[in-house]
């Protein structure tokens, strides 16, 4: 009696029910995930500036904890894209969370024996925590299909707005937990992201299964029905042009937001109202993210390009023209702020993500990402010279000349790649 031969079975496609159950299950485990780390990023938003103001007696290197932080986000972008390609996000992700859990008790030791090499590589390594919660984007993508990708990816982001907003708010009572802990006050935030960042790797740990990077690569070949109109072909200066997006937006949230709260400490607002700005920044940073998805996926990457560059220019005039006593002009710059860098964020991830090929999907975006974190560390570092001679209205205003760089860019090479076709 003869068998027919084995034939494997195949996984069936991205579009069955099987597939839109596990990415519907992956969803929920990154939402759990960024709501957790969303509150572990408070402590380097809020309070980082002004710890390092406090233990180095000097505004213009304030700038610098932002700095060491986005660069050890770079360090770890590529070591988690590259754990990410081999072995997949759950163990990528949860290094990042764990390693910048150590990180954060890191600072608060330093803060509390007043030693300045333990804050500045303590810093370097919270950074992978912010990694992290930015890299699980991708994960959200990568069981959609490419017409969905930016959709995805945004309810993957907006997840941080919860953790992001409480974080911030809760600057007081962690202060207050932290001097009957005997510790400095502005380690409570270092503390309270140190237990966050480990919840959120042990939340990827135990239940990211299966991986969504692994099974992707066991489906067939996904298609490229349904994806925006431009985003598929911009695999030569499209795509530079949406890493300059990326980038752009990322150093001039990041220069701006980081001096923010030592300009509103200058000017005698107190914590809690430095406290509040951020956190209402950091909400327009997540919160509108599904709308952009939406934008993006109807509308394309170019016009969301030119729309990111006006939103992020309209953000530093506010802040220039802010008078600096008004709490709700300088609250509706932050505000702008974080749009902006919301617009950019799922603008350049979803156009990143269909131009790459599973198979070194990962790896690309980790240098991406890499990419992002240095424009971060430069802002940062740069942020606190800026104000130190020449003002925080300057800083604010040349942020916005640079974020008007960006929309002539997607303007010319859309008009390329459409000359080309």
């Amino acid at each position: 009696m003869t068998h027919p031969p084995f034939t494997p079975t195949r996984t069936p496609p991205a579009s069955t029910p099987a597939i839109s159950a596990v990415q519907k299950r992956t969803l929920t485990v990154l939402l759990a995930s960024q709501v957790l780390s969303g509150v572990g990023l408070a402590a380097g938003v809020t309070v980082a500036g002004l710890l390092a103001k406090e233990m180095l007696h000097s505004t213009s290197l304030s700038g610098l904890p932002i700095a060491l932080l986005t660069a050890g986000s770079a360090a770890a972008a590529v070591i988690i894209g590259r754990i990410s390609q081999r072995l997949g996000r759950r163990p990528g992700l949860a290094a990042g969370y764990l390693t910048g859990a150590l990180g954060g008790a890191g600072v608060v030791i330093a803060a509390a024996l007043g030693s300045h090499a333990l804050l500045f590589v303590s810093l370097f390594l919270y950074g992978a925590g912010t990694t992290s919660n930015l890299q699980a984007r991708y994960a959200g993508a990568d069981l959609a299909a490419p017409h969905q990708r930016a959709r995805a990816t945004s309810t993957v982001i907006v997840a941080t707005t919860a953790g992001g907003i409480a974080g911030p708010l809760l600057a007081t009572p962690a202060g207050h937990l932290a001097t009957a802990l005997h510790l400095p006050e502005l380690t409570g935030l270092f503390l309270l992201s140190t237990v966050a960042f480990t919840l959120a790797a042990l939340t990827l740990l135990v239940w990211l299964r299966p991986d969504p990077l692994v099974l992707a690569r066991t489906l067939p070949a996904a298609s490229n029905e349904g994806a925006p109109a431009d985003s598929p072909s911009r695999s030569g200066p499209g795509l530079l042009v949406d890493v300059l997006v990326l980038v752009l937006s990322q150093l001039i949230m990041v220069a701006v937001m980081t001096m923010t709260p030592i300009h509103m400490h200058a000017h005698g607002f107190g914590t809690a109202a430095s406290g509040l700005v951020i956190a209402l920044h950091t909400g327009s940073m997540y919160l509108p993210s599904p709308l952009a998805g939406r934008f993006v996926d109807r509308w394309g990457a170019t016009a969301m390009s030119v729309v990111t560059a006006g939103t992020l220019l309209a953000a530093g005039v506010v802040a220039a023209l802010a008078p600096s006593h008004s709490f709700t002009l300088i609250a509706l710059a932050l505000a702008l702020l974080g749009l902006g860098w919301s617009f950019g964020l799922v603008t350049g991830t979803a156009i990143v993500t269909n131009s790459t090929a599973l198979a070194t999907r990962a790896k690309v975006q980790g240098l991406v990402d890499v990419a992002i974190a240095g424009a971060g560390a430069v802002g940062g570092l740069a942020s606190g010279m800026v104000v130190a001679f020449a003002g925080y209205p300057i800083l604010a205003i040349l942020c916005g000349v640079l974020a008007f760089v960006a929309a002539p860019a997607a303007i010319v090479a859309a008009r390329r790649g459409s000359a080309r076709a």
